[in-house]
């Protein structure tokens, strides 16, 4: 069935954009394309529109960098459980996470900048990029005029390298906000209950349980990122064209590149009102870190031991493993299951394993982080729990 839209008489979107041209301009016409060919127009047109949708975008990521700047700070001291495999591991800050998220993006800021530049670039060069019917001049002017760079030597086609990476730095983008998406997802979970992204009054959560109070933009998050990384994957596949080009490419980035744009546009106003908006608990931080009675003071015991005794590492790896497993398998506390280890008992006592069970221990170097971020912070006291 032939689409009632598509214009038969043309089938070439640029030829009837010219045609339309020459109806509008009369004889002068003849001057409009004059030594063009297609791309020509669509590429410089396409390095146009990028460069004021990389505006936006830019603006966005600075946005972020700033939300992200004042939860490290706020949160530097803000104690909580870090966690390996999903499990226990030791102490770390709420304020250490942000800090990573804010590098991150501060990284982001950068490729995007180098990205957009490369990216931004026409070509007013001819049907295979020779200049044979327009000199270099004319590609100089109109490209400066319009505030891009020029291809310094092109096919028909602005080389899709950059286009590629462009779509990628987005990909990569919206990885890291489905990165900080999900960590609020799973720390929401009433589990943990540490994070929860803003739920506003009245809002419901499930169309069947009233008591639901669903992370639903945090999971939005995570499924539009898988969406702008499947489009990095189609911007690749445009970078091998036939000779010096041909028109597979264009189909795909007329939905590819505005898509991924507008998305992560979205995206990260998104994620700005969830860092801004989110409730951070620090009493159940605090609370959480007791969940496994001790345990995750193992390797401070383990090191101590080593330093106050003349036994092997092993073998007081085996003490405190022992006494571990039992305080995990339902027995009691930690430090009441290694004063029942022999090489533990004889070398600590529980006023001492008390003073290393303190997780403010672990935080000590904290300001080190902030300091090579260019964030200084003011030392917390040390305290017991």
């Amino acid at each position: 069935m032939v689409n009632q839209f598509e214009n038969q008489a043309f089938r070439h979107d640029v030829i009837a954009f010219t045609t339309q041209l020459a109806e509008q301009i009369g004889p002068a016409s003849r001057f409009v394309h004059i030594g063009l060919t297609s791309s020509d127009v669509v590429d410089t047109a396409w390095a146009l529109r990028l460069k004021h949708a990389a505006k936006i975008i830019s603006e966005d990521l600075k946005r972020i960098t700033v939300v992200l700047r004042r939860l490290a700070k706020k949160h530097a001291h803000t104690i909580m459980m870090g966690r390996t495999h999903g499990m226990h591991a030791e102490p770390t800050t709420f304020g250490l996470k942000c800090l990573v998220w804010l590098q991150e993006f501060e990284r982001h800021r950068e490729r995007f900048d180098a990205a957009t530049k490369r990216v931004c670039v026409g070509k007013i060069s001819g049907a295979v990029g020779t200049f044979a019917h327009s000199g270099p001049n004319m590609e100089k002017y109109v490209c400066k005029s319009l505030g891009l760079g020029f291809e310094p030597v092109s096919t028909q086609v602005v080389q899709r390298d950059r286009h590629s990476e462009f779509l990628s730095v987005l990909a990569l983008i919206t990885a890291s906000i489905e990165k900080i998406a999900q960590e609020v997802r799973h720390l929401q979970r009433p589990e943990f209950r540490e994070l929860e992204e803003p739920f506003a009054s009245g809002q419901k959560g499930s169309s069947a349980m009233p008591h639901k109070r669903n992370p639903v933009v945090c999971e939005q998050l995570c499924g539009l990122a898988r969406v702008v990384r499947a489009n990095a994957s189609a911007g690749l596949e445009n970078v091998a064209l036939w000779h010096e080009r041909d028109i597979s490419h264009s189909s795909v980035e007329r939905v590819v590149i505005p898509d991924s744009c507008s998305l992560t546009d979205y995206m990260l106003g998104k994620l700005q009102w969830l860092l801004e908006g989110m409730k951070v608990d620090k009493k159940r931080m605090r609370e959480n870190l007791w969940l496994t009675r001790g345990l995750i003071f193992s390797q401070k015991v383990l090191l101590h031991l080593i330093e106050v005794s003349p036994i092997s590492r092993e073998d007081a790896y085996t003490s405190v493993q022992a006494a571990a497993m039992r305080t995990w398998n339902g027995g009691e506390d930690f430090a009441t299951e290694l004063l029942k280890e022999t090489p533990v008992r004889k070398h600590l006592d529980r006023d001492e394993l008390a003073e290393i069970m303190n997780p403010e221990s672990f935080l000590q170097h904290i300001g080190e982080h902030y300091k090579r971020c260019g964030i200084p912070i003011k030392a917390a006291p040390r305290k017991a729990l």
